[in-house]
């Protein structure tokens, strides 16, 4: 089992994949440079939470 993300982190997930969705992949680290680009978090903690769960539904998607 992975890690619980809170309602904050998935909403700004959510809403960045929905606007962006083509500038994702399924590779963590070229996520994580697009959300540095796309919004201005503050916290490289967050930050990265949010590039990992955007990989994860970009994964998802792709499965479907």
């Amino acid at each position: 089992m992975g890690r619980i993300k809170t309602a904050f982190v998935k909403n700004i997930a959510k809403e960045i994949f929905e606007k962006y969705g083509d500038r994702f992949t399924t590779d963590f680290e070229k996520n994580k440079q697009a959300v540095k680009e796309l919004i201005d978090i503050k916290s490289k903690r967050i930050r990265n939470i949010v590039a990992g769960y955007i990989t994860t539904l970009k994964k998802q998607k792709i499965k479907q």
